[in-house]
């Protein structure tokens, strides 16, 4: 099959069609023909070579990828499933395992992280879903904040900020947001109760509408120490990417690390229920051929994408 990879860690340049074993499905595993696959900063991450301690010594060549939307295209053996061969579907990949990730005409995932497509949804929007959305969903379920109460949300216009506000929401919670001038009505529109400027000093345009604290935050704009003092005491920061402190006033972190729940198939399954009931909004910024990926990459890195970038596997 042919994919995109990298031999060597770098900048965008170093991803390049690769040529690779059809992989087999195991026991307990499906194959799927992929048809799009979305650009995520996570892929720019493992390109950069930043997280290559998480292979563990494993040579080259390395596939990004963690959202792909296609076809089953294969069951392992003694695999309980309800998908079959020809079901449309999507799925979370994790790429640091040896087959690599979704940017690839097949991916072999468990049947665990693996649901049907929303109905009526094309694959390129389809595969802006599941590692965003379960990410928020994580978070919030970190921060455990009851209905009622209220969470900010830091780079609320991105896609992990974005489902964020949709899913606080859809639990019953207040929420306030940060945004540029240019996508305050991108967050409003997406459900945020309070659109604030965002900065270094959001924590005091949050206290100003929370003069007690939020109970938690979900910091997609990785603001970190700059955004505690908007949480109340004994509250509660949802990180991406490992920030671990310090804070203090028992102000709780909680690190999210999607891959841990990569295969909760009922929370994957919950998602794309919601997708399809209009709860959640799949943004596609731009659906280019994979052996553009970077391109799409470069245009990611220069900041101001809104939705996804999604690379095309169907001319691969």
């Amino acid at each position: 099959m042919r994919a995109i990879g990298l031999t060597e860690f770098g900048g965008p340049e170093v991803l390049r069609v690769i040529e690779l074993p059809d992989p087999v499905p195991g026991s307990g595993e499906v194959r799927i023909r992929v048809h799009a696959a979305s650009v995520n900063p996570t892929d720019t991450v493992l390109r950069s070579g930043t997280t290559s301690v998480r292979f563990n010594g494993r040579p080259g060549p390395y596939v990004p990828g963690m959202d792909a939307a296609g076809v089953v295209d294969a069951i392992g053996p003694d695999t309980d499933t309800p998908l079959r061969q020809g079901d449309a579907v999507i799925a979370i990949v994790r790429p640091y395992g040896p087959r690599g990730g979704a940017y690839a005409e097949f991916v072999v995932v468990p049947a665990e992280s693996v649901v049907p497509i929303p109905s009526g949804v094309g694959f390129p929007a389809a595969s802006t879903l599941l590692m965003n959305a379960l990410t928020a969903r994580l978070g919030l379920d970190l921060l455990a904040v009851p209905a009622g109460g209220t969470v900010a949300v830091t780079g609320a216009a991105g896609a992990f900020g974005g489902y964020a506000v949709q899913l606080a929401k859809s639990d019953g919670l207040r929420v306030l947001a940060d945004a540029s001038a240019a996508d305050t009505q991108l967050v409003a529109d997406l459900g945020a109760d309070e659109v604030v400027r965002r900065g270094d000093d959001v924590a005091d345009r949050f206290r100003a509408l929370a003069p007690d604290g939020v109970d938690g935050v979900l910091d997609g704009a990785m603001l970190h120490e700059l955004v505690v003092p908007a949480i109340r005491d004994g509250g509660g920061i949802a990180v991406i990417r490992g920030w671990d402190g310090p804070v203090d006033r028992g102000v709780r972190v909680h690190p999210v690390w999607v891959n841990e729940v990569a295969t909760d198939h009922a929370r994957l399954l919950r998602l794309r229920d919601q997708a399809e009931a209009g709860e959640l909004t799949l943004r596609v910024a731009d659906v280019v051929p994979a052996d553009q990926a970077a391109q799409a990459h470069r245009r990611l890195a220069e900041g101001g994408v809104r939705g996804r970038l999604v690379l095309d596997f169907t001319s691969v």
